[in-house]
């Protein structure tokens, strides 16, 4: 992803009860961008190889490939399909979807099944007649994905789909005994969805069926009306991870900026108040019945329904403890500490104790000054909560639920649960003050980067995630900009946290079309809270 393309952030309210049958329909507001990416032509070039020469040959990929073509042509797709292809004819095929994309500005689509491999970080497929010995083979024989994408980046098209169900085991066996398993991690580049069948550094299943078990769940989901691409990769994870049993994950990275849809609404346009308002009061309502549910499947209806809603961080938190505790082996993505094609990605660690600490002090951005300085310690972790000594309580998550002060917080999802670069999600909650007063609350985030960053505490290896949205209550609306730094597997707690709040006295500023607020800092405004808090010193056993 290219941090400067995210200007903007995303935002979406999920509707209608939770148990109702497909489609999973609700439609958030859109922008001049996305009517733009549905009035583009759509261009695909689908790839499926089978029979191997010289290895394993595979049952599904053929099957699968021509089945994602009928579908794309059905959705107006541009379709180039190629079969057991050669690597001149990859090489060839990519040349031509390239220049095709260059010359009509279209909406780019590439799927490859079959065998590929990674090699000191980077990602081959593996044409048909390959026959690896050793690791120089690799280059020579097979096609890097990074063709591809140099190609993708001087097209300069306004969006592309990279879909990689080739994450088999290493098809040469004793003749090439590769170092890692499946697909290197990358980073998404500018505009695009990538998407592997399963985790980076794991393998994936070739199926029983008439098609592999990714491609069969993502033939599903793509014919759902009205829902977004992202949310389709979203369902198609969830539904694969249930029949596995967690030993199969699909895996993407995105840095999109608008909305796609292969079988859109018949009419995008912005909701109004009203609409939103009865939106989230549904989805709030669907999240109450289940969120303390003991079985899986309620916590995996409402993600499906809710893929990218206001508690979806939270279910999924509460599913991946459940399936824990029933003895799912979750795979693991190995470390991509040396990886020069990502960022990498990392679960929060939330192995609260008893006793651990957090000290920060406060300073104000204006002077650089200290204001204050203040320490959180643990004094007790129950079944939903963890609590600290002067009053705040989280969730396990680490989300706020009661402050100092004596403010109440109803579930909110400020936290994710995973962290990668160009991860987006949105929460909206009430804050209730002990005076009555109560405060709606609404934010839309993501994480921009991943870089080193000092503080008194020490050098982290953070990721800074970016927040802008409003509160308001009956005495008026006030904008919130908010910039945390998170280190999720070394530090429970944040870095670093800046916050700014401000009234609008006249001019600028607003919700936009797709729930964007763009700070505008132009007009009178009165600055409410301006301040950045980080970590001094912190203890965890």
């Amino acid at each position: 992803m290219n941090p400067d393309r995210r200007t903007v952030l995303k935002a979406g309210l999920a509707a209608s009860s939770l148990f109702l049958p497909l489609p999973y329909a609700w439609v958030w507001a859109q922008s001049e961008g996305a009517h733009q990416l549905l009035r583009a032509p759509k261009i695909a070039l689908v790839i499926g190889n089978s029979a191997y020469r010289h290895t394993t040959t595979l049952n599904n990929p053929a099957n699968d490939a021509k089945a994602i073509a009928s579908l794309l042509k059905s959705f107006g797709f541009d379709v180039t399909m190629k079969l057991d292809a050669s690597r001149a004819e990859l090489a060839t095929a990519i040349q031509a979807h390239v220049r095709k994309l260059a010359e009509n500005k279209g909406i780019g689509l590439f799927y490859f099944a079959g065998h590929g491999l990674q090699l000191a970080w980077r990602n081959y497929l593996v044409p048909v007649e390959a026959a690896i010995k050793k690791e120089t083979d690799v280059p020579q024989q097979c096609m890097e994905i990074g063709n591809l994408i140099d190609g993708l980046n001087a097209a300069a098209n306004p969006m592309n789909i990279i879909i990689l169900d080739a994450c088999r085991q290493n098809p040469f066996g004793n003749d090439f005994r590769d170092t890692h398993k499946g697909l290197s991690q990358m980073d998404a580049p500018p505009s695009t969805l990538l998407a592997y069948a399963t985790a980076p550094g794991n393998v994936a299943s070739d199926g029983e069926g008439a098609n592999g078990l990714y491609t069969e769940h993502l033939l599903k989901e793509m014919q759902v009306r009205e829902s977004r691409l992202e949310d389709i990769f979203k369902r198609v994870r969830l539904e694969v991870r249930r029949k596995t049993q967690g030993a199969q994950m699909p895996w993407e990275s995105t840095s999109l900026e608008e909305d796609f849809y292969f079988l859109p609404p018949p009419h995008l346009k912005a909701r109004s108040d009203a609409e939103r308002e009865k939106e989230f009061q549904e989805q709030f309502a669907a999240w109450e019945k289940i969120k303390a549910s003991p079985e899986p499947a309620a916590l995996t209806a409402f993600l499906l329904r809710y893929p990218s809603g206001h508690f979806s961080e939270l279910a999924q938190q509460r599913l991946d403890h459940l399936l824990a505790t029933q003895g799912e082996k979750r795979i693991q993505l190995p470390s991509s500490r040396d990886n020069p094609f990502s960022k990498g990605s990392a679960t929060l660690d939330t192995r609260y104790r008893v006793g651990d600490s957090y000290s920060y002090r406060v300073l104000d951005p204006g002077s650089g000054g200290v204001t204050r300085q203040y320490t959180n310690a643990i004094t007790e972790i129950n079944a939903a909560q963890v609590i600290f000594d002067n009053g705040l309580v989280t969730d396990l998550l680490g989300n706020t639920l009661k402050m100092h002060d004596g403010r109440v917080f109803t579930d909110n999802q400020n936290i994710p649960v995973e962290f990668a670069v160009g991860k987006q999600w949105t929460t909206r909650y009430q804050v209730s003050r002990p005076n009555g007063q109560n405060q709606d609350v609404e934010m839309n985030y993501v994480i921009v980067s991943r870089a080193p960053l000092t503080v008194p505490a020490g050098t982290f290896d953070a990721f800074l995630i970016e927040g802008t949205g409003f509160t308001w209550s009956k005495g008026g609306k006030v904008e919130i900009i908010i910039r945390v730094w998170w280190d999720p597997q070394r530090v429970r707690r944040p870095i670093a946290r800046e916050e700014f709040r401000q009234v609008r006295l006249e001019g600028g500023g607003g919700w936009q079309e797709r729930r964007r607020f763009r700070p505008n800092l132009q007009g009178k405004v009165r600055v409410l809270i301006s301040e950045r808090h980080e970590l001094t010193a912190y203890h965890q056993s």
